[in-house]
């Protein structure tokens, strides 16, 4: 199946057999673009999984289940599940997953995103998706509009925050920089791209139903 004969598109609730993405929701603006005029099936998880990864897997266990017979692929790096994401993906063999333990590790690349906590591992990573809803996903998430004394516990070993930023979007860069303000850290921006997804999810599809 060539790249130019597949097309993205969202569950539409019809029985399909084709490939399948099980998706993090902070990664919809990206998949969608890496994935534009393939046929790829993406269902994506709630974004605010990101606060409680100890319940990526026991989301993402009953659609592997149900996608036993079709070509599939986790839309997640390891994300905080401490391994438990491999151990589910070991069951299901011919199921791969992102590289990598977090999803900015990936657009950074390996070697940039080491560099990146070997300078500082008090480091709070953002990406565009994460910047944009910065308070609903983490002010609100993690309750600090209801608790703001609880900013200085919960960061108490963070001095950055670094964008990882994946468009040219100058209001990404705005909203990071307001994340690190509220959050009492100061302020750094990297332009990754997508680059570092574009390889992992469209080849791996394409190369399985070819």
């Amino acid at each position: 199946m060539s790249r130019a004969s597949l097309r993205a598109s969202e569950p539409s609730g019809s029985v399909r057999k084709g490939p399948l993405v099980l998706a993090c929701g902070a990664l919809a603006s990206e998949l969608r673009h890496v994935l534009g005029g393939l046929d790829v099936e993406v269902r994506y998880l709630p974004a605010h999984l990101h606060n409680r990864p100890e319940r990526i897997v026991p989301a993402l266990a009953p659609l592997l289940d149900e996608a036993a017979d079709r070509p599939t692929f986790v839309a997640y790096a390891d994300c905080g599940t401490g391994g438990a994401l491999d151990r589910l993906l070991a069951a299901h063999p011919g199921v791969e997953r992102l590289p990598g333990a977090h999803c900015y590790e990936m657009f950074a690349g390996a070697e940039h995103f080491a560099t990146l906590h070997d300078e500082d591992p008090g480091t709070f990573f953002l990406t565009d998706f994460l910047a944009r809803h910065f308070d609903a996903l983490v002010w609100v998430g993690l309750g600090l509009d209801r608790h703001p004394s609880l900013r200085d516990t919960y960061f108490a070993h963070y001095s950055r925050v670094v964008l990882l930023s994946q468009s040219e979007d100058v209001d990404v860069v705005v909203a990071g920089r307001a994340a690190a303000d509220r959050l009492g850290l100061t302020f750094e921006h990297h332009h990754v791209g997508r680059d570092g997804l574009a390889p992992a999810v469209p080849v791996t599809l394409t190369e399985r139903v070819a």
